[in-house]
């Protein structure tokens, strides 16, 4: 068990600070290993707009855009891929490296060790997740510019949209990753959760396309709340009502992980 006593209160700001160290120790991991990561953040948003978004979209284009809602099948595709990016950055930064974390490199465990809450150890990687949401989706929205595909300055808005859409996934990945003792179970994962949403959550093509039975489901994925409102600020076209019902339900569903996560953090470190 930690050096702090597991039913112990935390002072004031104590446990803030705890976990800004250990956001410090990601940092500090992450300065070194960046360069393995900027080449793909900056290119894959280069290779979607470039491929899907011009390529593809050119062909799309020619056809028509009423389903659209007028706009060119770029304007329609590049907020949406904002979205579901936020989504994959946080789905890969909540599951090996936490499950990595606590079998294999045994950094939880030595975190632990310390007067460091497992609600700390947690906090401290979902900020250093966010921080990574920030970094990618900032990225991501310059290149939509450069592309042409925001419609509107209220794309800069989209930034903390995408973060939340990403943070409504990490949070709640994050409190089952540490639980596991394997990694198959994030293959189920990516297979059956996060590539379907990828593909069928209104990214890149209307939700009002598939079946009505269908529908209801993709409309209470995050990521189809995240995908609508990120398109509705790149296109100007969002309404207070509507970003509140989005922001909301996003909102709800990281309170939702970040407190499993705490029981689950506490769950497998206190031992």
């Amino acid at each position: 068990m930690s050096s702090q006593a597991a039913g112990a209160p935390a002072l004031p700001g104590i446990g803030r600070s705890f976990a800004v160290r250990e956001l410090r120790f990601w940092l500090t991991d992450y300065r070194r290993t960046w360069r393995g990561s900027i080449y793909s953040t900056v290119l894959s948003p280069v290779l979607y707009l470039g491929a899907m978004g011009l390529g593809l979209g050119s062909l799309i284009d020619t056809r028509g855009t009423a389903s659209l809602g007028g706009v060119s099948y770029l304007a329609f595709l590049a907020p949406g891929l904002l979205a579901a990016n936020a989504m994959q950055t946080a789905i890969s930064c909540s599951t090996y490296p936490v499950l990595g974390s606590v079998k294999w490199l045994k950094t939880y465990q030595a975190a632990a060790a310390t007067p460091l809450r497992p609600r700390d150890i947690f906090h401290g990687h979902l900020l250093f997740t966010l921080l990574r949401l920030t970094m990618n989706s900032s990225i991501f929205i310059v290149v939509m510019a450069a592309f042409g595909a925001a419609r509107s300055l209220w794309v800069l808005a989209a930034l903390p949209v995408a973060v939340l859409t990403g943070l409504a996934f990490a949070a709640p990945v994050e409190a089952f990753a540490v639980l596991q003792t394997r990694d198959q179970p994030f293959s189920v994962l990516y297979r059956f959760g996060m590539i379907p949403l990828f593909l069928f959550s209104g990214t890149f093509f209307p939700v009002t396309q598939l079946p009505a039975w269908v529908r209801p489901l993709a409309y209470a994925t995050p990521l189809w709340h995240g995908v609508a409102l990120c398109r509705s600020l790149s296109l100007g076209t969002a309404t207070i009502g509507e970003a509140l019902a989005h922001v909301g339900y996003l909102a709800v569903l990281a309170a939702v992980g970040v407190a499993a996560g705490n029981r689950t953090y506490r769950r497998r470190l206190y031992v």
